[in-house]
């Protein structure tokens, strides 16, 4: 989980600063950030890119829904002009140049502000986490994204592109419903391939237990909880969209976002599950090695025991007496490793009559 392995400290420099205050908390990207503006309608549709050192935003056309989407929220002179053009509260554009937010949905009265994190799936399960932040307003829709290529939204501005649906005939609630079941949408993709690794490393679990499983189950983990925390919060995102009265969502679009919250119940169920598998693998890693242990303590101490009367023997006819019977025989040497020989074979025989070996 690249990205989002990372823990942020960058909050220390906010100490003492007033409410508002612009900083940017998270990864800085050497690249500049790229403001896009669709304006779409039943007439059909614009798509601009638009001047980030520009104070204001291009004039918006009365019937159309407008779509401004922000990719870099580490430019923070960027954030501060569209958000005093938009009159969006300093609050909001604090939260939005930090990138380590809980999702959470807030009332602006004029605008809802919400907070989601969108999954990157990248190769061999692995994935990485992005913030994106929305405003959403009467006939308009801000998004904020951190700068990393590779969205869930391309296939929803080629809609709007095409013409294709019913994206261009309804408002911009029905656009904020799509770009969020985009992002739930990547949460299965990334799911899926999570469960692709729990299955290969519940192999080597039971196979080969080695250390090296058990650092991976602790990473596997870290994930699930991290994935635990960003989910869980979405449901309640979710459930105010469906349930609150403002009339900046349509009753419509409520039955659509119902939808997506049964979807954000699903991924939770399926990463309860996941977490319940990694505490069981995890069970069953100690309890291989524990087995595994005991299998090696067996056997030396089998071996052991054979060898304490040979060890004894072998003392006792290495003892430095003059006078000891049996030096003179003529054939001693040959009848002391036969004994040890039948002693051995003798306890290796009741061993495996008491199914120790």
């Amino acid at each position: 989980m690249r990205h989002a392995k990372h823990i942020f400290r960058g909050r220390a420099v906010k100490e003492g600063l007033p409410p508002g205050t612009l900083v940017h908390i998270g990864e800085t990207r050497p690249d500049a950030a790229e403001v896009t503006q669709f304006e779409y309608g039943e007439w059909g549709f614009c798509e601009q890119n638009i001047d980030t050192t520009r104070s204001d935003l291009p004039p918006h056309r009365k019937d159309a829904i407008t779509w401004v989407d922000v990719e870099g929220v580490h430019q923070v002179e960027t954030i501060r002009r569209l958000g005093e053009c938009h009159n969006l509260h300093p609050l909001v554009l604090e939260d939005i140049v930090s990138t380590v937010q809980r999702p959470k949905v807030e009332d602006y009265d004029d605008y809802l502000f919400v907070v989601v994190k969108m999954l990157l799936p990248l190769e061999q399960g692995d994935f990485s986490t992005e913030q994106v932040s929305m405003v959403l307003g009467k006939g308009y829709l801000f998004t904020f994204q951190e700068g990393i290529r590779g969205d869930a939204f391309e296939t929803i501005r080629e809609r709007i592109r095409s013409g294709k649906g019913k994206l261009r005939s309804l408002g911009a609630d029905y656009l904020a419903y799509t770009l969020l079941d985009a992002i739930i949408d990547r949460y299965f993709t990334v799911l899926e391939g999570f469960g692709e690794r729990l299955t290969a490393i519940e192999e080597e679990v039971s196979l080969h237990p080695h250390p090296r499983v058990l650092v991976q189950l602790n990473e596997l983990k870290k994930e699930v909880i991290f994935l635990r925390k960003t989910i869980w919060p979405l449901r309640e995102v979710l459930s105010f969209l469906e349930r609150d009265d403002t009339d900046l969502i349509n009753d419509t679009t409520r039955i659509y976002l119902r939808d997506v919250h049964d979807h954000t119940v699903q991924v939770i169920d399926t990463v309860e599950t996941y977490r319940d598998l990694l505490a069981g693998m995890l069970d069953l890693y100690l309890s291989s090695i524990s087995n595994r242990t005991n299998e090696i303590m067996k056997f030396l101490t089998v071996v052991g025991t054979i060898f304490i009367p040979l060890t004894f023997i072998v003392g006792l006819y290495g003892m430095n007496f003059k006078h000891m019977p049996e030096l003179e025989w003529q054939y001693g040497y040959y009848a002391v490793l036969g004994l040890m020989l039948l002693i051995t074979l003798g306890m290796i025989a009741y061993f495996r009559h008491k199914r120790w070996l």
